[in-house]
């Protein structure tokens, strides 16, 4: 039986710690199956592993099961199990799983520059609300993750030669051997920076901050905030005509914007870090017109 724990261990560093927690999720939800049905997890075979992908079908989307099965892909591989997740009843019990509950993937509904303006309005003058108006924007010039938001530092802001500001993205999920990559921001989000480092009377640190009951700062926003950040300033807006907000419609919006503006698909894919065009049209595909960009 896999030794989980000096496993996972071994796996520190080359994978993102992220991607790390998602292995051993999907591992773990795996073996408990294979134990359940008292099947060796290590021995997989293309009948039981397509039992398995059947099974996920009864309560979990096949966006999800997509995700497991590349998982455990990838973890076969790396202990040197025999690998069933390419032979042919796999890829054909997930095939029929797609047409049973359909393939495409709930999308973030999205912050676009009209959103966005009603949000910014009703952001107080306190201290939350000036975090609130830098998470905005910084979410909608950079197009970045909630995880990469949350993961600027002040030391991460620069000029370039030019005196145009600048953040430094040290990684991203792209990016998982920390080339990193240079961000240009406005010079109005660069001065709302310096103004929020003056709030918070340090230069030192993440840029965008939690806050505890008596509103003193913690040292760093939780990416799983952003969500409930959102929401929030939606209801205040009384925003009720499209979906709830989160921290992917930030990225999602902009790109809309962006689409609109008549930016071609390369350079969308650039700015927001997508790989793939498909990947980016799937976030896109909330803008009305975008059946004839693909005709």
């Amino acid at each position: 039986m896999l030794e989980l724990e000096s496993f996972f261990l071994s796996l520190d560093g080359a994978f993102a710690p992220n991607t790390l927690r998602a292995y051993k999720s999907d591992w773990e939800h795996y073996a408990a199956w294979c134990e359940n049905n008292q099947y060796d997890p290590l021995q997989p075979t293309e009948n039981t592993f397509a039992a398995y992908v059947l099974t996920m079908g009864e309560t979990l989307t096949t966006a999800t099961i997509r995700r497991r099965i590349a998982s455990l892909r990838t973890l076969f591989k790396l202990v040197k199990a025999p690998n069933p997740t390419d032979e042919p009843e796999v890829i054909l019990t997930l095939k029929r799983l797609h047409r049973q509950l359909g393939r495409a993937q709930k999308q973030a509904a999205p912050l676009t520059h009209d959103i966005y303006e009603k949000l910014i309005g009703v952001c107080g003058d306190d201290i939350v609300g000036m975090r609130n108006k830098l998470l905005l924007q910084l979410g909608h010039e950079t197009m970045r993750r909630r995880s990469e938001l949350c993961s600027f530092t002040f030391d991460d802001v620069h000029l370039l030669p030019n005196s145009h500001p600048a953040l430094l993205l040290k990684r991203s999920k792209t990016d998982q051997f920390g080339e990193g990559k240079i961000i240009p921001i406005s010079q109005e989000l660069y001065d709302l920076i310096e103004q929020w480092k003056r709030e918070l009377k340090r230069d030192k640190g993440f840029i965008l901050r939690g806050f505890r009951r008596n509103l003193k700062p913690n040292n760093k926003l939780n990416p799983s905030s952003i969500n409930t950040i959102l929401k929030k300033l939606q209801q205040k807006a009384e925003i009720t005509d499209q979906g709830a907000l989160s921290g992917h419609s930030i990225r999602v919006g902009t790109a809309i914007d962006l689409l609109e503006k008549g930016m071609p698909i390369e350079k969308i894919m650039l700015k927001g870090g997508w790989k793939s065009e498909s990947t980016t049209f799937r976030y896109l595909r909330n803008w009305k017109e975008i059946n004839s960009l693909v005709r």
